[in-house]
């Protein structure tokens, strides 16, 4: 793989980008000095990587935002209009080569988050985000194998496209080996392929693996991860792909998958990366929404490992028309790139298409009014992301539009306490708005030190700017620039709504968001993956099996008991209010609430402590008051 990497910004319409002067930058990556610009030209060189038995190079480029063209040996060899779709070029490498990638800036509405002020621009720089490869082959090769699972009636079948390029003509059969994938590994079953092309081309072979008696993929806590690898070898040429079986169905109550009703905890991703899954799984999520962009195959290979489902967007967010047809194709090629990953749970295809409360609405008679007021002059029309979720596969559900109150959204975005009210105005929204049962995002934000002394990169105490931080809402809930108080209120606010939607019983809930893309923001962690209070917090109300008072303050309060698992549990719940302390059994079925008690917290009480104890795990929940 090319090492040295240097880039320039570059005027369009120009053919090979020859710009005055380059400069050093590391690749793949997103250089900072590059932040604002449409189109940048990244250049490296290397020699022949070839070993005396190999005839063949193939340059890989996965991540090209938003749109490319690749220049090799002053040959305009790819072209790329989507981040998500990798750029695969074989080809006869010379003594030295040059590699030339011109990457731009979305020109259209479908560049996502990064097309927003919801990320830095050094966020958004048009460049190589994910990867480059150059590897060696034999004179025809695997260049690569595209899997499909499905599960059928009489088990399971993985549709196989295996792209050979032919560099003499072929007349031969691809032997394909599928086996279970990781620590299950195990014997594996053969099947071959007939492939034939002519000298120079490349062409797919399509093949149907069936499987009986498949083992199925299960999110965390339902079961185990299983995946398969198939590996595909023409002579002595190699390919793998991994994937796993799963089904993944809309129903009454949520979400089923393989059948079995899946209460979703989630969390949204911003700027997702490996690490996010991880962090993902700390706070007790079972889910992860690509906020209005695409996630790298490396964060849906992390959470297919994991056992977290991955919601994806399309990256089209905020106000203003679109290109219908455009958005279809998308969906399309969108689904069949991330197909493979038994992790794919569901699509959305607008996010937030109002911008109704721009300016927060307070929490009075009169601001109760102005938002019925907004709501209904949001006045969206569905009839055009409706359209495009057409082409989204309907083996997964899609939720056309996430929006605000009054836009009669598929999935809500709902945000007590920040965009208006406090967090005690939730029922109500809920209630006249038809809300609750798919929340696809709800939150606020908060500062960190670094924001709040101004030691940050960008942003902080002196007012300039914060991506996807609105300094009107905060200082309007908050009243200081001081970070711990900030932090306290997001981590209250998080939590209550967290809660309140377990415990009525919503099967959809995503908190938005992970992590911060700036020195503050919505994440309940900081942008270098430092926790804030709300993470504790989230993760509390996001425990599986956990107990929560309905309404917590003095006098009598409902101890409620969620149960998101599969299965039935019995145990304990104890309290300790003040001078007061009880403790009662409870049995709550799979995937159910039960009150298990009401319990009178005393006037003098400071806090509320409560521990609930199973057969298999003991968790804590503390109410301040």
């Amino acid at each position: 793989m090319p090492r040295e990497w240097s880039a320039a910004t570059v005027e369009p319409g120009g053919g090979k980008p020859t710009p005055a002067e380059w400069h050093d930058v590391t690749v793949p990556g997103r250089p900072a000095r590059f932040a604002g610009a449409d189109r940048v030209a990244y250049r490296t060189t290397f020699a022949d990587p070839r070993e005396p038995d190999e005839e063949m190079a193939l340059l890989e480029l996965r991540g090209l935002y938003a749109g490319a063209d690749v220049w090799l040996n002053d040959e305009l060899v790819a072209e790329s209009d989507a981040v998500f779709e990798p750029v695969r070029v074989p080809f006869v490498p010379d003594e030295e080569n040059e590699l030339v990638v011109e990457c731009r800036a979305p020109d259209d509405r479908y560049g996502g988050i990064h097309d927003t002020d919801r990320v830095p621009e050094e966020d958004s720089v048009p460049g190589i985000w994910w990867g480059v490869d150059v590897t060696t082959h034999p004179e025809t090769f695997v260049v690569d194998v595209d899997v499909t699972p499905r599960v059928t009636d009489d088990g399971a079948a993985i549709d196989a496209a295996v792209e050979v390029y032919a560099g003499a003509a072929v007349d031969d059969r691809i032997t394909l080996t599928t086996r279970p994938a990781g620590e299950r590994r195990g014997r594996g079953m053969m099947d071959r392929a007939s492939v034939a092309a002519a000298a120079g081309e490349r062409t797919t072979v399509e093949y149907t693996i069936e499987l009986r008696d498949p083992s199925l993929w299960w999110p965390r806590e339902h079961g185990a991860q299983n995946r398969y690898e198939v590996r595909a070898k023409l002579d002595g040429a190699v390919e793998t792909a991994t994937t796993g079986l799963a089904t993944v169905s809309e129903t009454d109550d949520g979400i089923a998958v393989n059948g079995e009703a899946v209460p979703i905890r989630g969390v949204t991703l911003q700027n997702g990366t490996v690490g996010d899954v991880e962090r993902a799984v700390e706070l007790n999520a079972n889910l992860v929404r690509a906020h209005a962009h695409a996630l790298s195959p490396a964060v849906y290979e992390a959470c297919d490992e994991a056992g977290l489902l991955v919601w994806q967007d399309l990256p089209l967010t905020g106000p203003g028309i679109f290109d219908i047809g455009r958005g279809k194709e998308l969906a399309g090629r969108l689904a069949d790139a991330y197909g493979a990953h038994p992790s794919l749970a569901a699509f959305s295809v607008h996010d937030e298409p109002t911008d109704t409360f721009a300016e927060r609405v307070g929490s009075g008679f009169f601001d109760r009014l102005r938002l019925r007021w907004r709501a209904w002059r949001s006045d969206y029309d569905h009839g055009a992301a409706d359209e495009v979720a057409e082409g989204f596969p309907d083996d997964r559900p899609v939720y056309p539009v996430v929006g605000e109150p009054g836009t009669d959204p598929d999935a809500a975005a709902l945000y007590p306490g920040w965009d208006y009210g406090s967090v005690d105005d939730l029922s109500r929204v809920c209630e006249r708005y038809a809300l609750g049962d798919v929340v696809g995002e709800f939150g606020a934000a908060s500062l960190t030190d670094a924001a709040a002394d101004g030691d940050g990169d960008s942003g902080g105490s002196d007012g300039a700017p914060i991506a996807d931080f609105d300094r009107a809402k905060h200082d309007a809930v908050v009243g200081s620039d001081d970070a711990a108080a900030s932090q306290a209120y997001q981590a209250e606010l998080v939590r209550g709504v967290a809660e309140r939607l377990r415990t009525d019983g919503s099967p959809v809930v995503v908190a938005n968001a992970l992590r911060d893309t700036d020195v503050a923001g919505m994440g309940v962690f900081a942008r270098d993956g430092e926790p804030k209070d709300a993470a504790d917090e989230l993760a509390a109300a996001f425990e599986p099996v956990q107990a929560f008072l309905v309404g917590a303050s003095a006098g009598e309060c409902d101890l409620v008991v969620g149960n998101d698992t599969p299965r039935n549990v019995t145990g304990t719940v104890a309290w300790e209010a003040g001078d007061e302390t009880g403790s009662a059994e409870f049995a709550v079925g799979a995937t159910g609430r039960a009150t298990v008690e009401t319990v009178s917290i005393p006037q003098n009480a400071d806090s509320v402590d409560l521990e609930v104890h199973t057969e298999d795990r003991s968790v804590t929940n503390t109410y301040r008051l």
